[in-house]
């Protein structure tokens, strides 16, 4: 799980600095997302996100982390890591090798 997380941070560092944002506002005030800093500098700094819009980014977070992203025991789970939990399943295992590939 912190391996995909760690993928997506090196992407949206990459994605930012190449100039590429989100369209549109962050705020109802009209501030949009390319007014704020790339990396460390949109949380600290003259350009950083609001602290409100930090803290509920890391309560989502952490909403996820506790309820939803869980490892159940007996629901399907064919490795360490796998939370689909018996709820998502896209036919993977009727597959055969070629079409995998």
């Amino acid at each position: 799980k912190h391996g995909r997380v760690a993928q997506l941070a090196f992407l949206g560092q990459v994605v930012t600095r190449a100039g590429i944002h989100l369209p549109g506002n962050i705020d109802y005030a009209g501030h949009e997302f390319s007014s704020f800093g790339n990396g460390w500098a949109a949380l600290d700094g003259p350009n950083a996100i609001p602290q409100e819009g930090v803290s509920q980014l890391l309560l989502f977070v952490g909403l996820l982390e506790a309820s939803v992203m869980i490892d159940v025991p007996d629901t399907g789970n064919e490795f360490v890591g796998d939370f689909r939990n018996g709820f998502i399943d896209f036919g993977w295992d009727t597959f055969d090798e070629e079409t995998k590939l």
